[in-house]
């Protein structure tokens, strides 16, 4: 099965960690997500995601020196295809390549330009989460206190990213920025990587009414494998996973199920999925429960639909 994964933290590592090289033989010391262990894994679609670190300065010099990172120790790897546009998708799969998108996990470091923002457009970034965790010049994030939405230049921000064709991610948005977006949306949106409220009470992972909302736009939920955001247990295992798959499958959403598995963000992993070479045995699980042309889905083929149908031409 052609994997799709939403969400990887590996540019973050190559800034953590100067001079590493992704796809070297070193690499697995460095990255959960190599490109030997995607290969392993079956993924044919993975998102890159622009996180700063807070070593590094959040500004538009970091931002782009991380696009940077992305072109030149990514894009050169053999077999990687750089996804801007729709049919690219179909051009990555033909051609036995992993197509890979580049997302911008929190605005900050645009400190409100939106020139940087159309620049980056033009260097491949194609998906945006308003903010991080906390509260920025956009908007508040899901641990922010005081659970504001989006200032006047959010909403701007907003408005640019749908005039470009830049897809709003709302996996780390406050519960009223999430509504705000909700209903200022021109276009669907999508949750990178997120779990169920109902299952794990965390600010990071959906509500029902969420759920239900993204499925109406026509979203995609990128469940993810944040060993705290599945369960609040020491040990999590793929099981767990799964109960946030049922979850979303009872409220209506099967046909809007993705992974985005947060590798390279993370310091502690589910059990046997330690790293994109595992998802064989999370797809050996769903099997277990579901029908063969549903987890094709759920796995690959909804995520890399939406991306079809929602980047631009």
């Amino acid at each position: 099965m052609r994997v799709a994964d939403l969400h990887v933290d590996v540019l973050c590592k190559m800034l953590e960690n100067p001079g590493s090289k992704w796809g070297s033989a070193t690499d697995v010391g460095v990255f959960d997500a190599t490109p030997e262990r995607l290969r392993q894994g079956g993924i044919g679609l993975q998102v890159f995601a622009i996180y700063l670190p807070d070593t590094i300065p959040s500004d538009p010099e970091s931002l782009f020196h991380a696009a940077e990172l992305f072109w030149s120790e990514v894009l050169t790897v053999r077999g990687i295809k750089l996804v801007r546009k729709a049919g690219d998708i179909e051009r990555a799969e033909q051609d036995g390549k992993i197509g890979v998108l580049l997302s911008l996990e929190g605005a900050e470091g645009l400190q409100g330009n939106l020139w940087a923002l159309r620049l980056l457009y033009r260097l491949g970034l194609r998906l945006l989460g308003p903010t991080w965790n906390h509260a920025n010049w956009a908007c508040d994030g899901a641990m922010e206190p005081r659970g504001a939405g989006f200032t006047k230049a959010g909403r701007q921000l907003v408005t640019e990213c749908e005039s470009l064709g830049i897809l709003i991610d709302v996996s780390h948005l406050s519960d009223r920025g999430f509504w705000e977006l909700a209903e200022r949306a021109q276009r669907p949106f999508f949750a990178s990587h997120s779990n169920v409220r109902a299952i794990k009470d965390n600010p990071r992972n959906l509500t029902d009414r969420q759920i239900q909302a993204i499925i109406g736009a026509q979203g995609i939920i990128g469940l993810t494998f944040v060993p705290w955001f599945v369960t609040g247990e020491e040990s999590v295992k793929i099981g767990d996973v799964l109960r946030h798959v049922e979850h979303v499958c009872a409220l209506g959403g099967a046909e809007h199920i993705a992974f985005g598995s947060d590798f390279d963000g993370i310091s502690r992993h589910v059990e046997d999925l330690e790293h994109p070479g595992r998802y064989p045995d999370l797809i050996e699980a769903l099997l277990k429960r579901y029908p063969e042309s549903l987890v094709r889905e759920m796995v690959g083929g909804t995520a890399t639909r939406f991306f079809t149908k929602n980047l631009p031409n």
